[in-house]
């Protein structure tokens, strides 16, 4: 997840889908909510954020710019993820994945049949979709650890936060503004994280090997 420029430095069935189709426009125009109904799935979502590529761009563009730019970066594409889903009859949640010495991931995070799953852009091979099998959130966030590194080939995943409704920013049009929103990047890095690993673990962690690393790798944008 990008720094935003200002800062450097147990779930319940009320998340499964309300089965409201989005009656509501969101403030999209009937354009913008056919090509978000036609995704249908997470799954449906996961393939359009994979079709579009990974941009390296300083910004946080609302899920309407990225319908328009078509391409998107992890928090982008998390913002998109989430408003899709609320489209389609979800709530818009997300989770930031925090890290040591490597940047933040955020997931867009879903419920189905009382398990979670989550949609993502990612710039890595395996930091991206999951399918509905994890029963805690914490078990969604491990399921990052082994493919989360950063170039020097070390895993540096610690921490995950809370779900996020990102309805608490409608009030900032957060789906159809025109300006960034770096205010969820604040907000994400303002909340506590809960650690993922007990104390001492990190010191016999082991580096990705080369295989893990160049399969991570096929695809990397970088500047």
């Amino acid at each position: 997840m990008p720094i935003p420029p200002t800062i450097r430095s147990r779930a319940s069935n009320a998340w499964e889908p309300s089965g409201d189709k989005a009656a509501a426009n969101f403030e999209f125009n009937s354009a913008e909510l056919r090509t978000l109904r036609a995704l249908k799935t997470p799954a449906g979502i996961q393939r359009y954020l994979d079709d579009m590529p990974y941009h390296l761009a300083g910004t946080a563009w609302s899920p309407r710019m990225v319908l328009r730019e078509k391409t998107a970066h992890c928090l982008e594409g998390a913002a998109f993820g989430a408003a899709a889903l609320r489209v389609l009859g979800f709530l818009p949640l997300i989770l930031d994945l925090e890290a040591d010495q490597d940047t933040d991931h955020v997931l867009a995070i879903f419920k189905s049949r009382g398990h979670w799953g989550a949609v993502a852009k990612s710039n890595f091979t395996g930091c991206r979709y999951r399918e509905p099998v994890y029963r805690t959130l914490r078990e969604l966030a491990l399921s990052y650890f082994n493919v989360y590194f950063n170039l020097r080939g070390e895993r540096t995943l610690r921490r995950y936060s809370r779900p996020v409704n990102l309805a608490r920013f409608d009030h900032l049009h957060w789906m159809t503004t025109e300006k960034n929103i770096w205010f969820i990047a604040e907000y994400l890095c303002e909340i506590p994280h809960r650690p993922l690993l007990k104390r001492g673990i990190e010191k016999d962690l082991t580096r990705v090997d080369l295989r893990t690393k160049q399969g991570e790798l096929l695809g990397h944008r970088s500047k």
